[in-house]
């Protein structure tokens, strides 16, 4: 059911509207066991360390990510940690522990900020960043700092052809979690010749095919049609040895265990820039990704909603927040920096949604190391 309450042009509106809800429940009265319980693990806001709600958001989406947070409690990263590049891995391990296991309400993301600036000095600045981006580099020095190399690199095939999974001669904690591959049919259309191309994703950016009100299938229906490439964008062939019309066909031939979708809302063309105010509706449960995987790789066609990152503002300023399920309490929380509530579900559906993060596997509580 679409709301008819009318918000400001920037989306502040809706921003201002959540932040009032959270005063009011602060306020409510406590009871006295209410008053001595401990928050929930892994339910800890983080400081702001100068226009750095971008990164804080992304962190508390990856915080609620147990089998993620579970490998980082455990210590099993110290085995995988690669000498030259640890400090990133390291310093969000310590992260990950004091959010989850620690006694405040709010900790300090500097350590993490730090090590992660001194390979991407734009982190350290005191300006907005594109949380998206952020997430990509963490995901990636993280993976740099834990990779495993195997043996070899071959090709899982099928009888259908355009049903084939490359096994990457790399390994880590986030290509088990998060990495997915997408497999391209591309066909000549006057000579008809079919070629395949693999491309892995730990993101994937849909396009927005409404102005005003979608869905996230609309969405991803918009990314996986079928293309028609036509007078600039033609591709070779090599049976017609020349540029030819082609259709092209994307399918994902493996599914990742976590799969995030960034929903393109800024919009830059030339010296143009806008923002994407769709309203995108998405479910909390039961994504159904069957028509878009290759039949022989749906093992889990069903996704979960795990966490969101939400974006208000503009492109040249803006505030980043976070939704994120926990697998504690099995309840949602909304993260505003060091702003922590919990929320009812029939709040997480919003139209400032950015990222979404599914997952195909319920989680549970992250497993801790035992103290000798």
């Amino acid at each position: 059911m679409t709301s008819h309450r009318t918000f400001p042009a920037d989306d502040f509106g809706i921003y201002y509207v959540l932040a009032e809800c959270t005063d009011y429940y602060d306020t409510l009265p406590a009871t006295e066991a209410n008053k001595s319980q401990p928050h929930p693990q892994g339910v800890t806001g983080l400081r702001n360390l100068g226009n750095t709600c971008y990164m804080n958001a992304i962190l508390q989406c990856l915080c609620s990510i147990s089998p993620l947070v579970e490998y980082f409690l455990t210590g099993k990263y110290i085995t995988a940690l690669q000498k030259d590049c640890s400090e990133v891995a390291t310093t969000f391990a310590y992260l990950m522990t004091d959010m989850w296991l620690g006694d405040s309400d709010c900790v300090s993301p500097e350590i993490f900020r730090s090590a992660l600036g001194n390979l991407y000095p734009m982190f350290m600045k005191k300006t907005q960043q594109d949380a998206q981006e952020f997430l990509i580099y963490v995901l990636s020095e993280l993976h740099e700092a834990l990779k495993k190399y195997l043996r070899r690199s071959y090709e899982k095939r099928s009888t259908q052809r355009c049903c084939r999974k490359t096994i990457a001669n790399e390994t880590s904690i986030i290509t088990r979690l998060f990495e997915g591959q997408l497999n391209y049919g591309i066909m000549c259309l006057k000579c008809e010749n079919c070629t395949y191309k693999n491309e892995v994703f730990t993101v994937l950016s849909l396009s927005i095919p409404s102005k005003y009100e979608c869905s996230l299938q609309d969405c991803l229906q918009c990314f996986f049609q079928q293309d028609t490439l036509t007078w600039n964008n033609q591709i070779h062939c090599s049976f017609c040895a020349t540029k030819q019309e082609t259709s092209v066909r994307a399918s994902i031939s493996k599914a990742p265990k976590i799969i995030i979708f960034h929903l393109k809302r800024f919009d830059i063309q030339g010296t143009t820039k806008r923002k994407l105010r769709t309203d995108i509706h998405y479910p909390l449960t039961n994504l159904d990704l069957t028509p878009y995987i290759c039949p022989i790789f749906r093992k889990h066609p069903k996704y979960n909603l795990c966490a969101v990152v939400n974006h208000f503002g503009d492109l040249d300023g803006g505030h980043y927040t976070a939704f994120c399920k926990n697998s504690v309490t099995q309840a949602w929380y909304s993260f505003d920096d060091t702003r922590v509530s919990e929320i009812p579900d029939t709040s997480v559906q919003t139209s400032t949604a950015y990222l979404l993060f599914y997952s195909c596997q319920s989680f549970s509580t992250p497993i801790q190391k035992c103290k000798s």
